[in-house]
């Protein structure tokens, strides 16, 4: 009989450290399920951060002209639109004053930033290079630059890797075919794109004697439409698309005649300060 007394607290002793295991393990269970709700809950975290600081970088990079997409196969460069109805109005400037054209909604299959990012990382050009390359293929065609660097911003804005949805390519938007046509080997290279693009203008030019209208018509919507309708064609987006060139060409020799005009004011009055008493 005195033999199972010990046996029994053996027992005893047993279950306690087992108990006493198993409490540990919850507790050590616990714990663990609570640092990874915290490790979760971290990442969670960190992956909106991450959200949020994408998010705003692409604000950052989203650029502010848009291109709407017609159902005709045409696009027209944009800064911002306005849907009215069954008229959907897109403004060339940030107001009225730059100029719009009104454009039936239903033609109207989609609207997107342009220059269209899909095509990879934009390639900044800087304003002295384009200068260079305008004023080079201006003296060789006799072509205005002032109206060359108004035909590359209505085409491209300035961007050298543009693609248009019809696959037109680089500054003057060149169709590949008229790129082979001028001898450009790479539409993607400014040099090489303006001067075809150049080549090409002054070419239809000469065809329309001078008439810088039906040319731009024929650069737009091509020189077999032009001539089917004795003019630009009965096209909004072609007539929007001449408009937006002459005008801002206009604008730029208006702003040269007035700084020209103001800075001989100050030479004279330079001369003759006595005038000014």
């Amino acid at each position: 009989m005195g033999a199972s007394v010990p046996h029994r607290a053996f027992e005893v002793t047993v279950c306690a450290r087992k108990r006493k295991r198993s409490l540990l393990a919850r507790g050590e269970g616990a714990r663990d399920r609570q640092l990874l709700r915290q490790k979760g809950y971290l990442g969670c975290v960190r992956r909106l951060i991450q959200l949020v600081l994408l998010l705003m970088g692409a604000s950052l990079v989203m650029p502010a002209a848009e291109v709407a997409n017609l159902s005709n196969g045409f696009s027209i460069r944009h800064e911002r639109h306005e849907v009215m109805g069954e008229t959907t109005r897109l403004y060339f400037g940030k107001d009225a004053e730059a100029g719009y054209v009104d454009v039936a909604t239903v033609q109207v299959e989609s609207i997107a930033p342009a220059p269209d990012e899909a095509n990879g990382a934009t390639v900044p050009l800087h304003a002295g290079d384009l200068n260079v390359i305008i004023n080079s293929a201006s003296h060789r065609t006799r072509i205005d630059a002032d109206f060359l660097a108004s035909v590359i911003r209505a085409e491209s804005a300035n961007n050298p890797r543009a693609v248009s949805r019809q696959g037109a390519q680089g500054l003057m938007q060149l169709m590949p075919s008229t790129a082979g046509t001028l001898g450009v080997r790479n539409s993607f290279d400014p040099a090489d794109n303006v001067d075809g693009g150049a080549r090409y203008l002054q070419q239809l030019l000469e065809r329309y004697q001078g008439d810088a209208v039906k040319a731009l018509a024929a650069y737009n919507a091509g020189p077999q439409r032009v001539d089917q309708y004795h003019g630009i064609p009965p096209y909004r987006e072609t007539y929007a698309y001449v408009a937006r060139i002459i005008n801002d060409y206009n604008r730029k020799k208006l702003a040269q005649q007035k700084q020209h005009a103001n800075s001989g004011g100050a030479e004279r009055a330079s001369a003759h300060p006595e005038e000014l008493r």
